[in-house]
Parts: C-alpha cells; sequence; structure tokens
C-alpha cells in the first residue's frame, strides 16, 4: 500500500486541522462545562449547530460515508478517512461537527447500503443533513451481547405490523431530544438457522412502547446529552415495510455495520493518544522536580519512547486495514478489523495512563484530555465488543489459516 496521502486528502487534512484550531479545541471546556452541568442533563449545548454550520460550509461534512454509497458520499476511501478520523478523535466531541459521530455513521452506512428508497427518504437524507439524531439497540441485559446470535428481543409479524417485545441496555444517544430513529435487532425467525434468526427493524423514537427504564452513567459519567440507558420495548408496533432488507438478515446487517465502525473508533482512539502524548511531552518539559525537569528523567524519557512506537504501530495497522477494506472488503479484511479494535485502544489507555502520571494530580482531573482519553478507551474495550470477543474470533480464524496454509 502507499503510505503518501493524495493531495486531496493533504489539503482536507490542512483544512481540517485548522478548524479544530479555529472552532473546536477553543470551545472543549465550555462545551464540557455544559455537559456536565445537571441543569443541562440531556440538552444539547447551544452552540453546536453554530459550528456544525461552518463545518458543512466548509466541505468537512459527512467524509465518513465511503465513496461507494455514491451521491450519498463525499467521495472519499477509508484509507483516505482514517487520518481525517484521528484529527477528529483528538477532540472527544469533534466528531460531531463534522456529522461524523456513533452511532450516527453506522446507522447512516446501514440506510445507504441496505434502506429502501423510502427509507432513505424518510430517515437517511435528514440523517445526512444533521437535521437528526439516531440509536442503533443491539446489546441486551439477559444475555452475552458479545454473542449477537444471542439477542432475544421478539419481532413477530401481525398482518401489516411488527410487533417488538424485549428490553435492550447500553443504548447510547437515546436521551438526546434530537434523537428521532432507532434501528433495532431482535429474533423474527426463532426456528431458522443460527445466522439467519435475527432481523432489524426501523422503530421512530416516539413511537407507544418504548419506555426508558433507567439511565446508566459510565465511570460515574452521564455522558449527556445522549446517555447510556436501559430501554424496554413492550407491545411496540410499526408497519411492516420499516423492516430492513428482509427477515432473518439482521445478523448480517450488524456484521456490516460493525466492521466499519469499529474502524472508526480505532482512527479517533489513534488521535486521542497522540494528544495525550504531545501533552505528556509538554508537562514533562515545563515541570522541575528534585531538581531536574522530568523531560531529564530517564524513566520519563522511555515513556515518552514506549508511546510514540506503540501510536505508530497502531496507525499503520489502522492503515493497513482501511487499504484492505477499501480492496478487497470488509469481510476478507475482518481479520485487520478485529486486529485493530484490539489493538489501539489498549493501546490509546495505556498511553493516556502514563500522561496521567506524569502530569500527576492535574492528570486525574478535567484540566486537561488525558483522564478523558483514558475512560474513553477503556470503556470502548467493552463497548463495541469486548477485548476477549476479537481476539478469539481472530485467534480462531488464524489457527485455521495457518494450519491449512502451512501443514
Amino acid at each position: 500500500m502507499d503510505f503518501e496521502h493524495s493531495a486531496k486528502v493533504r489539503e482536507l487534512v490542512a483544512r481540517l486541522e485548522h478548524f479544530m484550531a479555529e472552532h473546536v479545541y477553543p470551545i472543549e471546556a465550555e462545551l464540557h462545562a455544559w455537559n456536565n452541568d445537571p441543569a443541562n442533563l440531556w440538552k444539547p449545548w447551544p452552540g453546536m449547530d453554530a459550528i456544525k454550520a461552518k463545518a458543512r460550509a466548509a466541505g468537512l461534512w459527512n467524509l465518513f460515508l465511503p465513496h461507494e454509497y455514491g451521491e450519498f458520499s463525499p467521495g472519499l476511501t477509508n484509507l483516505e478517512y482514517a487520518p481525517l478520523a484521528e484529527i477528529m478523535g483528538r477532540s472527544p466531541h469533534a466528531s460531531e461537527f463534522f456529522n461524523c459521530s456513533a452511532p450516527d455513521t453506522g446507522n447512516m452506512e446501514v440506510l445507504a447500503k441496505y434502506g429502501t428508497p423510502e427509507q432513505q427518504e424518510r430517515w437517511l437524507k435528514p440523517l445526512l443533513a444533521g437535521d437528526i439524531r439516531s440509536v442503533y439497540m443491539m446489546t441486551e441485559p439477559q444475555v452475552a451481547s458479545s454473542d449477537a446470535t444471542n439477542i432475544s428481543t421478539s419481532i413477530v409479524r401481525d398482518g401489516d405490523e411488527y410487533v417488538i417485545n424485549g428490553v435492550k441496555w447500553w443504548i447510547s444517544g437515546i436521551m438526546d431530544p434530537r434523537a428521532e430513529l432507532l434501528l433495532v435487532m431482535g429474533k423474527s425467525n426463532p426456528e431458522g438457522p443460527r445466522h439467519q434468526q435475527h432481523s432489524t427493524i426501523i422503530v421512530p423514537r416516539d413511537t407507544p412502547g418504548v419506555r426508558v427504564v433507567r439511565n446508566m452513567r459510565v465511570f460515574s459519567n452521564w455522558n449527556s446529552p445522549g446517555g447510556e440507558s436501559e430501554v424496554a420495548l413492550e407491545n411496540v408496533r410499526v408497519p411492516a415495510s420499516n423492516l430492513m432488507l428482509g427477515e432473518g438478515r439482521g445478523f448480517e446487517i450488524a456484521q456490516g455495520r460493525l466492521g466499519p465502525g469499529r474502524i472508526h473508533h480505532s482512527m479517533r482512539s489513534i488521535g486521542q493518544a497522540q494528544r495525550s502524548l504531545e501533552a505528556m511531552a509538554k508537562r514533562a518539559e515545563s515541570r522541575v522536580a528534585f531538581g531536574k525537569k522530568l523531560s531529564e528523567q530517564g524513566s520519563v524519557r522511555q515513556d515518552v519512547a514506549r508511546s510514540f512506537c506503540e501510536i505508530e504501530m497502531a496507525r499503520l495497522l489502522t492503515l493497513k486495514a482501511a487499504d484492505a477494506m477499501d480492496k478487497y472488503g470488509n469481510k476478507v479484511a475482518a481479520d485487520l478489523i478485529a486486529a485493530i479494535k484490539i489493538v489501539a485502544p489498549q493501546m490509546a489507555q495505556t498511553v493516556a495512563d502514563r500522561a496521567i502520571q506524569v502530569h500527576g494530580g492535574m492528570g486525574v482531573c478535567d484540566d486537561t484530555s488525558v483522564s478523558e482519553a483514558f475512560t474513553l478507551n477503556r470503556y470502548l474495550r467493552i463497548a463495541d465488543g469486548p477485548d476477549e470477543v476479537h481476539m478469539n474470533q481472530l485467534g480462531r480464524l488464524k489457527i485455521k489459516q495457518y494450519t491449512q496454509a502451512y501443514p
């Protein structure tokens, strides 16, 4: 693969870095304070739309959607998007300014890939315009949802409607008042083959029977305005036309959705790690203890060196995975996607932990970005499939590959 960015990507990188410096970094403290003020719980920061409008006017909008989606895409490949996602990842909320944040990105790709023209008109276009937000509902409290075939929420045909019953949890974004679309994965064909029992169906947020049971803190944070919630679906009725792709295709849709989402998370993790490394170096150079700068301490220099090496390795693995997705498709690139999902969040958590240590007491408060980078990536190692699941799948794949290739 060619590691040299094209002129188009270099130009986008320059514009994005300028935009971040001018519009994003300066408002981080204000946005953080707003989201953590109990008086503003589940309310979007008032300045969000103004910055989103500037990003759209600057041509920095929907950059994530690969070129194969034609009119819905800005024309970038996964490989071209990787450095842009890394830059956005440097600030925890930046992706939303560019309409490139989860879970909307995955839901938009699902609608672009699998949606009917009617579904795309009703839901995809408002999402692409940034007029609404969306939710993906898969994980359940009663089963190990890292194995998607365990999902037990029922989706039952009743005439011209489907009736949905079940309980979901760790549902990101449902408390945001802008969230109007729910994509729900459930079991529609319980007697079918294991990977053909599930379906994905569109549920408007205001449908009767959708009930938030409770809001759930992540490391003592509500993650307002979207939140993480446990949600009951009680005799929820939607038109049969809301089913996506067809009965029994839900696992297929989930796999198609999660692959790109995992690499997007990994790209952003690398941005968080890079920013943590830069903060660590600046702190080490500016702080004196026991008669000399921290930057003159051998252990600190080693931490900086290790962090640089680990970030570079993860970045190259991410680029390789993105390149494989472009050339061979997500299914063929599944091993590399799994590898970077294992590597990147753990790496970013480790680098942020080192940065915390160099900052001392300052590292565990909100005066820098390093504590948030640590918690975000620790959460990510669970939220998008536990590390152990990815390692098990990757290990199984590689054992089969190597024993067949080298008998």
